[in-house]
């Protein structure tokens, strides 16, 4: 999918910044890895879920005897089968809406609250009798108004979704129930002044639609309670220990009593952090005294796990006659589906970090409907901040007769600059993306034919750090073993080892590179944030320094000398004043068994300096006038990774970023129809784009260095789905002359704004 690729590098390195190949490519490509579906044990019971067919209905009553009657079932639960249910609200004291709305969400104990809420679950001897036995049980349901859009939620005497749930805001509790769970706000110079003070002030409502992940393999869980009260979990998840944590935190168990084994991902994007499935496939094989395992349907996918969120928001920009921006303001609204948790404070943090301007902000508001509970989706809520906060700078480029590339320069984040919410930029390379950007070919080409346009947007993500562990471990035929607690989502057992390899001086092929379970390494934070190649990187980066250390130790031991007489230089230990006594890395390596044995080197990070990552993209787009269809005929996008660790990663990382924010853009969305039903649960219906409706994307990788990090890295998987919205809503204005404000802009949506605009 690429075209044309630069590198525009700061620093050279030995193995880092190079492109080997990838350690589990052989695996893939031949069948042997092994995914969630993959796993087989003895005597293996199969899963099904019954699940609600209402987005909001009360729970009468459920009989499940018939099924329990059925020949091959062998366990059925609902909810009071799960320990919250047996615990009172004064057992649980300030934890009980946590874990309330934790266990709800596993499995409906007194509302569903969207359609495919899971209500009971059945293992039997396979599939088929488990489908069966599902169609036994027998579901009493008071079915309720419901409510999907989230203006509608917020207005009064909407459906309630939670009669005990008031809104938080800012440290203060509503007197009355509402599905507005909370009210965040930020602010920083005064916002009224600078509006005061502007030449030219635009002002915007947008919105946007509930999307997919789009990942490939299903949610799926295979769980084993053993009879000494040992929970064992394989499953697929962007996270082993936000899995432990969840199976532990629902069935109320010490998280030493669960293991969870990672298993080859089919894809996540931040839709499999959530843990949908394993608690209740333990407490089916706990009662069935047998191994459980289940899978998701497609539909089951759609409506049962988290998209990311739709939104409302409203933008409000001010600036003078020269471009100098004097204030802005952002109120968003997300939907956290049917219970707390939308990432609106990431959307609000996210907004105008690209902007350095003294007056600003934002109120976010985090509201409950009667969909699937919000997952994460790359930088989660930036991608709709960025499309309402882009566009709007799009049009008050317009509108001041400014080049939009120029505008941003002029205003452009850099080190030093303070965001709204507070922190301050360390060095970040927005203004070299900007430049890089203005001097690209795509831009210096002009658009040519009727109908075309060309659109410029930019993006940020703050990127995360958090907690990684590695070990490594050197073996006597001077190979090394890695093993890590981050799974391998897009090519990090590469840029791990890579990390590992250049710190050690020794070959990339010399470092093996394993994912293990959670009894087997420390805590390490789910694979997400734009965090694992950063911090699991500076945890082996660590561990690999203690192996130097302990090196110097053996030779100096070899040698009869003081320690501090040995240095480790380039991949060998040398002693500092003779210069016959060194040894290479495998040749002390052999020597180890009789010197003391195996030397390993163990890290626990929790690292600051995460480093935040922009973004500026290109998109040229051409819009048929007599369809409303759009075609994205050219895109570039240009991004700052502090160091590319592995360049062909990065760029399949911002190549797929693009491709996802195109389909964004263009097709994809959660559609409902009246009663809150999603209508278009599979891959047939929910249009995502293929090979065929892409262009070559080509990549700038912009190297400033974060010196946060040893190599310089920052995190890059996050903000390539920042800036596509924006950019191809803003070449569909420069094509057609519309200014589309709601995603997905559809051919539909295109006809009837040209429709309104001739006054149809």
């Amino acid at each position: 999918m690429t075209s044309s690729n630069q590198v525009l590098s700061e620093v050279e390195y030995n193995i880092v910044g190079k492109r080997p190949v990838r350690p589990d490519g052989v695996d893939k490509v031949t069948g042997r890895a092994q995914y969630g579906a993959d796993v087989k044990l003895n005597g293996l019971l199969h899963a099904k879920v019954l699940r609600s067919p209402h987005p909001h209905a009360r729970i009468r009553s459920i009989d499940t005897s018939k099924a329990e009657a059925l020949p091959g079932v062998k366990a059925v639960i609902t909810a009071k089968d799960l320990p919250f249910a047996s615990l009172s609200r004064e057992e649980l004291g300030g934890d009980y809406g946590r874990l309330k709305f934790a266990s709800d969400h596993m499995m409906a104990s007194d509302k569903a609250l969207f359609k495919g809420h899971p209500v009971a679950a059945v293992a039997a001897v396979n599939a088929h009798v488990a489908e069966s036995a599902m169609a036994l049980i027998e579901v009493d349901y008071e079915v309720l108004p419901a409510v999907v859009d989230v203006q509608e939620a917020m207005k009064e005497g909407a459906p309630l979704l939670h009669e005990e749930l008031r809104t938080s805001s800012m440290g203060e509790i509503a007197d009355k129930p509402s599905n507005v769970a909370s009210h965040l706000g930020y602010e920083k110079g005064d916002v009224e002044k600078g509006f005061t003070e502007a030449d030219v002030i635009v002002e915007r409502e947008l919105t946007t639609a509930s999307v997919h992940q789009g990942y490939i393999e299903p949610h799926n869980s295979t769980a084993m309670w053993n009879t000494d009260g040992q929970v064992s979990v394989w499953t697929s998840t962007q996270g082993a220990f936000a899995v432990r944590a969840a199976v532990a935190d629902v069935l109320r168990l010490p998280v030493s009593r669960v293991k969870v084994t990672p298993m080859e991902i089919g894809g996540g994007f931040g839709g499999k952090i959530t843990a949908y499935l394993d608690a209740i496939t333990a407490v089916l094989s706990r009662k069935a005294g047998a191994p459980v395992k289940q899978y998701m349907t497609r539909a089951e996918v759609f409506e049962a796990s988290g998209p990311a969120p739709g939104s409302w928001m409203k933008v409000k920009v001010g600036a003078k006659n020269d471009g100098h921006l004097t204030a802005v303001q952002l109120e968003v609204a997300m939907d956290a589906g049917a219970y707390p948790g939308s990432p609106v404070m990431q959307a609000m943090t996210c907004a105008f970090a690209c902007y350095d301007v003294e007056n600003g902000k934002v109120d976010g508001y985090d509201v409950v409907v009667n969909k699937p509970k919000t997952a994460a989706y790359r930088a989660p809520g930036s991608p709709q901040a960025a499309f309402g906060v882009e566009t709007v700078m799009d049009e008050l480029c317009q509108q001041l007769g400014i080049d939009p590339i120029e505008f941003r320069l002029l205003n452009a984040a850099k080190e030093g600059t303070r965001r709204i919410e507070g922190p301050v930029a360390r060095r970040v390379g927005l203004v070299e993306c900007l430049e890089a950007a203005r001097d690209h070919d795509h831009y210096k080409t002009p658009v040519a034919g009727e109908n075309q346009g060309r659109g410029v947007a930019a993006g940020y993500w703050m990127n995360r750090g958090f907690q990684s562990s590695c070990v490594v471990t050197v073996n006597f035929d001077g190979t090394v073993s890695l093993i890590m607690g981050s799974v391998d989502i897009g090519g990090t057992r590469a840029s791990i080892a890579q990390q590992a390899a250049e710190t050690l001086g020794i070959a990339y092929e010399d470092v093996k590179p394993t994912v293990v379970d959670t009894d087997s390494i420390g805590y390490t934070m789910v694979t997400g944030g734009s965090r694992t190649s950063f911090a699991t990187g500076i945890a082996a980066i660590e561990a690999a320094e203690s192996v130097k250390a302990q090196l110097v130790a053996r030779a100096a031991k070899i040698w009869d000398t003081a320690e501090e007489d040995v240095e480790y230089i380039d991949g060998e230990v040398r002693h500092k004043s003779d210069p016959e006594l060194r040894l290479g890395f495998k040749d002390l390596a052999r020597q180890l068994a009789g010197t003391g044995g195996t030397v390993a080197g163990q890290s626990n990070v929790d690292p600051a300096g995460e480093g935040n990552s922009y973004a500026v993209h290109l998109a040229d787009v051409e819009v048929d006038p007599d369809t409303g269809k759009t075609e994205v005929t050219r895109y570039t996008a240009i991004q700052d990774v502090g160091k590319a660790v592995h360049p062909s990663y990065v760029e399949g990382q911002m190549q797929g970023g693009v491709v996802q924010g195109i389909g964004w853009a263009l097709n994809e969305e959660y559609y409902f129809d009246n009663s809150g039903r999603m209508m278009n649960p599979t891959f047939l219906d929910y249009r995502m784009p293929t090979s065929l409706d892409l262009p070559m994307i080509d990549t700038v990788i912009v190297e400033v260095a974060n010196s946060g990090h040893p190599y310089g890295v920052r995190g890059v998987g996050e903000v390539p789905i920042v800036p596509p919205m924006a950019a191809i809503a803003n070449g569909i204005h420069e094509a057609t002359g519309l200014r589309l404000r709601s995603l997905p802009m559809s051919p539909g949506k295109i006809l009837e704004a040209e429709w309104e605009r001739n006054g149809g």
